[in-house]
């Protein structure tokens, strides 16, 4: 009789441990179940984000930029990995360039000044509008950065806006900030920034 207790008490505990078991693997699977889908949902967001040149390709404010990538056969250089951080001048920056610039810069005997152009507003990095501003704190008030041209770009702030100085002097504005690409950000420019010849 004792040991015919002793077994159901052993069945009993098996049960309940087995069931236990049961429901933690259940548990697992559906924590599991859930991180898959998760995961799959951020690939899914990151392989629809359009990289740097599909950003711009696809903003009507970025046509005479994308024309003059294009020109310059840099379409494959922005669409690689990355990441870049672009400062990309709107067509109202190019249009104020003075007459018949960007048609000479678009001229195939001109593609090393365009594409020494374009370079210079292309950073090695991913820098939004936050990391940007903590770097211009962190260095007293003005932050240089080396271009893919490989020259050097000034970046400021003046009363609350992000500003960049070229190596002529000349200042542009940031007007819309972190245009999120799949390999990089992309801010957008009032004015054409220049290397030095």
């Amino acid at each position: 009789m004792k040991t015919k207790n002793v077994l159901l008490a052993f069945a009993v505990v098996g049960l309940v441990g087995f069931t236990s078991c049961k429901e933690e693997q259940k548990e697992v699977e559906t924590v599991t179940e859930e991180v898959a889908q998760n995961v799959e949902q951020v690939v899914e967001e990151v392989q629809d984000t359009p990289n740097i040149v599909g950003v711009a390709a696809g903003n009507d404010s970025f046509s005479t930029l994308v024309a003059a990538v294009k020109a310059a056969e840099l379409v494959e250089t922005l669409s690689i990995e990355g990441p870049f951080t672009v400062f990309a001048p709107t067509n109202d920056a190019f249009n104020a360039l003075p007459e018949g610039t960007v048609p000479t810069l678009l001229e195939a005997e001109n593609k090393g000044e365009l594409t020494s152009i374009l370079t210079y507003h292309v950073v090695s990095g991913n820098f939004d509008a936050a990391s940007v501003i903590q770097a211009v704190k962190d260095n007293n008030g003005t932050f240089t950065v080396k271009t893919v041209q490989g020259q050097d770009l000034s970046i400021m702030v003046v009363d609350g806006k992000v500003m960049l100085q070229d190596a002529n002097g000349n200042k542009s504005t940031v007007v819309i900030a972190d245009v999120k690409a799949s390999n990089g950000t992309i801010h957008a420019i009032d004015s054409v920034i220049m290397p030095k010849e």
